[in-house]
């Protein structure tokens, strides 16, 4: 008979709630984050992971959490699985997933799989430390921590390999988060928590997000002066969070959501700090662009912290009308890996794919790749 591979899996149900809507975060935003009408995510995304498994069922049993944390997916994938725990009430919490995580580690998982944000990646790091190896399928706000796939989709091709007993080396990978009340005061405070052992292939796994600002202020003064003799009458310019367009901003002589996205028109701030639903009703049949730079160090566009740019409202503006900004030092800190877009939807994704100018200063550009060519 087979050995079979066995997995841990725990999914946290309010992961990412608070991106949709704007508030940057879900530590303790839950609540508020559903009254705004936020639709939970992490459900579909591990769904997205495990779909990579199907062919390999027979190999997999994972051992899961009752309910919304794990089980509710094997049973609709048909996988064989074993509960290890039971939360006590619902909604779930973060205790939940430390003591879920503890048991898992505890019963011997070849690998520990968790779908969630910084925030889960803490509670895991807590119990577990190097007892297992671990992955995390990023489903949350903000994802500074090193112990992620860069897509649902990556995470379960990754663990396809291991599965299938593909040789897959192993490294130290660093636990980060920050402080979301500062956060949402336009501050970044990241603070390291540990660390977890996680499979080794980088082209499926994210680097530890780079902090601070942009160090090139005249490239930054340049790009921004470049970008504002672009802008057109009468079309809505949508403004992506980061340092790069806060640039933008500055030249423009608006105020600036640094941590959200802000609405543009005839040189005037129509909208700040959007939500996705606000910002798919501000560019549905209206001329629009996306003004929008990249996580230095990881490399992705779309899908880290700012999910207000939903799937809808990126196909309603049209790739074409997409600026991305960014310096070249800051695309050499990718050592040549491509930009990466986990919009929450694979279609979009990989309708993303291809190469896509960059403007890294004034009038230049440089043609750059969006997407592994292997992932459509």
């Amino acid at each position: 008979m087979t050995t079979q591979f066995r997995l841990g899996l725990i999914v946290n149900p309010l992961a990412g709630l608070g991106g949709s809507v704007g508030l940057k975060g879900s530590d303790g935003m839950a609540e508020q984050a559903l009254a705004l009408g936020a639709v939970p995510m992490a459900q579909q995304r591990a769904r997205q992971s495990l779909g990579q498994l199907l062919p390999l069922r027979d190999k997999v049993q994972i051992v899961t959490v009752a309910g919304e944390m794990g089980q509710q997916l094997c049973q609709e994938l048909g996988f064989d699985y074993q509960l290890c725990y039971t939360p006590a009430t619902l909604p779930t919490t973060a205790d939940d997933t430390e003591q879920a995580a503890a048991v898992i580690a505890e019963s011997g998982v070849d690998l520990l799989l968790f779908a969630g944000g910084d925030g889960t990646a803490r509670n895991v790091c807590s119990v577990v430390g190097d007892k297992t190896t671990v992955l995390g399928i990023p489903a949350g706000c903000k994802i500074h921590s090193g112990v992620y796939a860069i897509s649902p989709l990556a995470a379960g091709k990754l663990l396809a390999k291991l599965v299938a007993g593909e040789l897959v080396s192993q490294q130290e990978a660093a636990v980060m988060d920050i402080d979301e009340s500062a956060f949402r005061q336009g501050v970044v405070k990241a603070r390291r928590y540990g660390e977890m052992r996680i499979p080794a292939e980088l082209r499926y796994v994210q680097s530890v997000k780079m902090a601070g600002k942009e160090s090139e202020e005249l490239v930054l003064d340049d790009l921004a002066a470049y970008v504002a003799g672009l802008m057109e009458p009468d079309v809505r310019y949508v403004m992506g969070s980061g340092s790069t367009v806060a640039a933008v901003m500055a030249e423009l002589g608006l105020d600036n959501t640094l941590l959200g996205v802000d609405v543009v028109e005839n040189g005037q701030l129509l909208a700040k700090d959007v939500t996705a639903a606000q910002l798919l009703e501000l560019v549905q049949n209206t001329p629009s662009k996306l003004i929008i730079t990249l996580i230095g160090g990881q490399g992705h566009v779309f899908g880290r912290g700012n999910q207000q740019l939903s799937p809808a409202v990126i196909r309603s503006i049209g790739r074409d009308n997409i600026l991305l900004l960014a310096t070249k030092s800051k695309l050499q800190q990718l050592n040549g890996r491509p930009l990466l877009a986990d919009t929450g939807d694979p279609v979009l994704d990989r309708e993303l794919q291809g190469l896509i100018p960059v403007l890294t200063g004034y009038n230049d550009y440089v043609i750059y790749r969006l997407g592994y060519e292997d992932e459509a």
